[in-house]
């Protein structure tokens, strides 16, 4: 790439890269029927990237990842698995998808949309920890929706 094209188009910066996956991830999951929210904290002080519910009421939490040195410096995803029935990767395209562990779902995606390559596992929740997920999310997203409805309320 000349130094012209490089800077009439750069690279993507990594926060970039973050946005644009988990728009096209968000996209995918709401075609098949989830309703989502991002950044989703959990009992263990983890946030989950992109944490989606279904109409049967299965959850799902899908970790962005950005790039290989993402993936690789990050090892807190198996602390994910407590709470969710099925765990999923979305990465960008460009992501070599045969590092992901094949014991996790794998979502592929750009700023329009997203594939899934592969199905998460499904390791079905105790009830008492999926009504009170539940209720969490359900909590967050009316939070959410309140805040942009009002700004100025408490």
């Amino acid at each position: 790439m000349s130094t012209t094209e490089s800077t009439l188009n750069p690279a993507p910066t990594r926060p970039e890269v973050t946005r644009a996956v988990c728009r096209g991830a968000a996209r995918h999951l709401r075609d098949r029927g989830y309703a989502i929210v991002k950044e989703m904290t959990f009992a263990n002080g983890r946030r989950g990237d992109i944490v989606a519910l279904s109409s049967s009421g299965e959850l799902l939490v899908v970790e962005v990842k950005s790039s290989l040195e993402d993936y690789r410096v990050d090892g807190k995803w198996p602390d994910y698995r407590d709470y969710c029935d099925a765990f999923l990767f979305a990465v960008a395209p460009e992501f070599p998808h045969e590092i992901i562990p094949e014991d996790v779902g794998l979502i592929v995606a750009d700023a329009w949309g997203g594939e899934m390559l592969r199905e998460a596992p499904r390791h079905p929740l105790a009830p008492a920890r999926r009504k009170m997920l539940t209720i969490a999310f359900a909590k967050l997203a009316a939070g959410r929706l309140a805040a942009l409805e009002d700004p100025d309320a408490r």
